[in-house]
């Protein structure tokens, strides 16, 4: 296990040196996308319009934000990862045609985001569930809001944020998942136990 520490925009060449269980801190931009973002960039992405920001090289984190606005000012109150399988839908995509190099979230992705992140140089960071108001630490600015007509938690924060982490690399670019491997452990310890008390599953 190694420590990284990167700053955005990150280069495919350093995304690519980080390998399951490495641990992360992004320092830099980093966008806030849940399903209704995923879906209108791509949309915007097909009628070759351009995004409210190039995402080539940044974090983008699966969040729907807590924010208050003092005056002109937004502030991140609390900002906690959402589940990320609800997105496996888009991110193949979002990563192909907008060459994001990290993705946050909780709770893993699939094969189709795997193969994404190995094909075009991605990882996953898994942020503790929970953790929302140390998430919200690490967010130093709100450089923008894209999208607020979709709603607080589903509009596109941009945020700056110090030091946002620990991230701990759950799958990486050379097509490793650490969920997917789990999962596979866990089911054949459970045919073993089945086996050991003669229960047929």
């Amino acid at each position: 296990m190694a420590v990284y520490k990167f700053k955005t925009p990150i280069s495919e060449e350093d995304v690519r040196k980080l390998k399951v269980n490495d641990v992360l801190y992004v320092t830099g931009t980093i966008v806030t996308a849940r399903d209704q973002a995923h879906r209108r960039a791509l949309e915007y992405f097909k009628e070759s319009k351009n995004l409210p920001i190039n995402l080539e090289g940044l974090a983008v984190f699966h969040c729907g934000p807590v924010m208050s606005k003092q005056g002109e000012k937004w502030i991140a109150v609390a900002a906690g990862p959402t589940t990320s399988t609800r997105m496996d839908i888009f991110e193949d995509e979002f990563i192909k045609n907008f060459k994001v190099r990290v993705i946050i979230g909780k709770g893993g992705m699939g094969k189709r985001t795997t193969d994404a992140m190995a094909k075009y140089g991605a990882v996953y960071g898994a942020f503790t569930g929970g953790a929302a108001v140390l998430a919200a630490k690490a967010i130093k600015n709100v450089k923008s809001v894209e999208w607020l007509d979709l709603g607080m938690p589903e509009a596109m924060w941009i945020f700056e944020a110090e030091d946002f982490g620990p991230l701990a690399v759950a799958i990486d670019s050379h097509g490793n998942n650490l969920f997917t491997d789990v999962s596979k452990t866990v089911e054949e310890n459970k045919l073993r136990i089945y086996q050991k008390l003669g229960i047929t599953p």
